[in-house]
Order: structure tokens, then C-alpha cells, then sequence
């Protein structure tokens, strides 16, 4: 079964909702105009139950159909990120500073046309809760619900999730079994010497040259220390010390991230960053502050969930069009937590456009409204399949 009749005979309406979004762009814990929307589109498809405020911003649309005791829930995530767009369209962002840049408005979107296809046909048996949620993008909006109670308020059995992917075929699909998306955590350390004229170099300890030592030291966490077939990046981004070329400067601070895929990778690489940048200071002379804040975790799809979104996809594109277990990125999703407290998957769907330059998280993206159609009936065939009627 390709794109539902039904869906395609609407998506002019999806295009303009997508892109209403998309010209009003919202950033984390602050889409109360998009939240607004959504509650909005919900309200008149016939939702059964509307709830807003959830952890924040969030929506929750709750659809029932039959006696069924089953539960599902698909999520969409709808903040926009810091970027000055640079697109040019007529619906780019009326907002200077703040952009759609990752496809958020394309996910609503997506899943405010399953809500109505759903709610029109009522062919499942069992509960959808539809999470629309805030704060995606570094903020951790998806724990921020949870923490509200999403879980015990609205008790899916089962998660979902769905991200457009630029460097996949518009209409083609991707699913992994098992990870997807790694986690993401981020390291600051202070190193603090004794600061001197840069003439006298003896009469000071240096953090400059501490530093540089460091950020060449902890790349043998990956080169030295981890098995060369499991991924770990740690990456310095940031370095700054000093601001005259005469002077030793009394501190350094770098700044950077380490992402992985197995818990046991990321609790080994915290403990030995931290040895090392401490073993670095010690020789130097000097000490060191280490800051390590965890972020995403993981995102790692249940097996069994992942067969079953391949099969459905494999419905709406066809077989030879959905890549069954790809390499996963190193990039990070919140949907992780999710995946943490309940088993399910999370979806990649093409949409082309990585060889023109719409990348996700540029100034140049627009979302593809071409796959529109693709995704509302991914999230409907998935529904309909997970909640068999009669």
C-alpha cells in the first residue's frame, strides 16, 4: 500500500500548515504559539482528549477507537533552533535569529495529519497518544515530560519517533535495530597554572602549553584505550586562554564532547578523561577542574519494534526502498529517553536535499513537503498495524 489515498487528498493542507510553522519559529520551552496550533488542529479533528503543559510546552492528543486496552504513542518534536535562515522563501522565518532548521515543523506537521486520518476513520483497536513535545534540541524537552508524568498519564505500551534525513532519498525509509543516534555528553576543564611575562617563562607555570598537551592526550582515549570496531568520538571544540601576546596567561579552558553507543564505553571514557587531564596537570605543574555533564543518552531501538516500522515502511515505499539497519550517526536525540522507559523505535525518513546543501541545522534547510504524505502514512499504517480493529 503506497501514500493513503485519503492523506494525499489533504496534503495541500499539510504544505501550508508546514509551512505556517516554519515561518513562526519557536525555540526550546518557548513554542506556545506552536503548541497553541497543535491543540488547536487537535481539538477540531475530533481528538478525544486534548492536554497541554506538559513539561512545558507539550501537547498530548489521546484517540481511541474500539473496547481494545492496547496503547501506542508516536511523538513529533516542535522547537526550532538559534540560526538566521538563509532561504529565501516566501515562508521562511518571519523571526531574525531563529529557524525550522532541523525539520520540527515537517514532524508537527506529520503527525497532526496522522491525528486526523485517525481520528476520521477510527480503524484501530486500542489508545494513540499523540506527544507533541518542546525542547528537543539540547534541552532535553522529552525528560522534561517524562518527569511531568507523561508516562503514568498517558501509559503507551510502546514508543515512536520519526526524523527526516537529507542524506536519504526523498520517500525512502531507514530503521535500525538497535542504536540509532549516540549519546551526547559535554566536558569543560579549567586548567589554572601561575600566570608571568611571556619573556620569563620560568618564573610561571604555563596552562597554554598544559593545554595543548591535553587535547593531544585525550585522543588516545579513542586511539589507545577503545576496541577500534566500537565508536567513541572526543572532540576539544573549544580552547581559550590569554589575551595579550606578552603575557603567560593564569588559566585555560577547554571545552568539548564525547559521544558513544554502550553505557559501558561512556562510563569508562568519563573516568579516564578525567585521569588523564588530572596526570596532564600533575606533570605540568599545575591543577585541573574537570566539569563532565552527561547528556542524551543513547538512542537504541528495541529489535522487534524496529522489524515492525521496517514492515510497515516497507508498505508505503516498497521493500527496496527502506535500508534495514544502517550505519548509525554520532549525532544525539532525546528520544532516547523514551526509549530508555519503554521499548520502541525511531524512524528515519528521507527527504533528500544533502547534495544541494539543505543539511539539517544550516541556514539553507527547508523540510521536503514532497514526503509529507509518506510520513502521515507511515503513522497511520503503524497504528493500524500495531492496533489491529476487529
Amino acid at each position: 500500500m503506497p501514500v493513503l489515498n485519503r492523506v494525499a487528498e489533504y496534503g495541500d493542507e499539510l504544505v501550508a500548515w508546514r509551512r505556517d510553522l516554519h515561518a513562526h519559529p519557536e525555540l526550546a520551552y518557548e513554542e506556545h504559539r506552536t503548541a497553541a496550533f497543535v491543540a488547536e488542529k487537535l481539538r477540531s479533528f475530533g481528538v478525544d482528549e486534548v492536554h497541554t503543559g506538559i513539561g512545558g510546552t507539550g501537547v498530548v492528543g489521546v484517540l481511541r477507537a474500539g473496547r481494545g486496552e492496547r496503547s501506542i504513542a508516536l511523538r513529533a518534536d516542535m522547537d526550532a533552533l538559534p540560526i538566521g535562515e538563509e532561504t529565501g522563501l516566501p515562508w521562511a522565518s518571519r523571526h531574525a535569529g531563529r529557524m525550522h532548521a532541523c525539520g520540527h515543523d515537517g514532524h508537527t506537521t506529520m503527525l497532526l495529519g496522522a491525528a486526523r486520518y485517525l481520528a476520521e476513520t477510527r480503524r484501530f483497536d486500542g489508545t494513540v497518544y499523540l506527544i507533541f513535545q518542546p525542547a528537543e534540541e539540547g534541552l532535553a524537552g522529552a525528560k522534561a515530560m517524562l518527569d511531568d508524568g507523561l508516562l503514568e498519564r498517558f501509559p503507551a505500551e510502546r514508543v515512536f519517533g520519526m526524523h527526516n534525513w537529507p542524506w536519504l532519498e526523498a520517500g525512502r525509509f531507514a530503521v535500525h535495530e538497535g542504536p540509532v543516534m549516540a549519546a551526547s555528553d559535554e566536558f569543560r576543564i579549567r586548567l589554572r597554572g601561575k600566570g608571568c611575562h611571556a619573556a620569563m617563562p620560568h618564573l610561571g607555570r604555563d596552562p597554554i602549553v598544559a593545554g595543548a598537551a591535553l587535547v593531544q592526550a585525550l585522543q588516545t582515549l579513542v586511539s589507545r584505550e577503545a576496541d577500534p570496531l566500537e565508536a567513541l568520538v572526543v572532540s576539544v571544540t573549544c580552547f581559550n586562554a590569554g589575551d595579550a601576546y606578552n603575557v603567560i596567561p593564569e588559566t585555560a579552558d577547554l571545552v568539548g564532547t564525547v559521544r558513544c553507543f554502550r553505557p559501558e564505553l561512556r562510563d569508562r571514557t568519563e573516568e579516564r578523561l578525567e585521569a588523564v587531564t588530572a596526570a596532564i596537570a600533575e606533570a605540568h605543574g599545575i591543577s585541573a577542574e574537570v566539569t563532565y555533564r552527561r547528556g542524551y543518552p543513547a538512542t537504541t531501538n528495541a529489535p522487534e519494534e524496529a522489524r515492525l516500522c521496517a514492515e510497515v515502511a516497507a508498505e508505503i515505499a516498497g521493500a527496496e526502498r527502506v535500508v534495514r539497519d544502517p550505519p548509525p550517526s554520532m549525532g544525539a536525540e532525546d528520544f532516547a529517553f523514551m526509549l530508555e522507559r519503554r521499548p520502541g523505535a525511531y524512524v528515519w525518513l528521507g527527504q533528500g536535499g544533502a547534495d544541494e546543501g539543505r543539511l539539517l541545522h544550516s541556514p539553507h534547510y527547508d523540510f521536503n513537503d514532497e514526503v509529507l504524505p509518506h510520513g502521515v502514512s507511515f503513522w497511520v499504517r503503524l497504528t493500524e498495524r500495531l492496533l489491529p480493529a476487529g
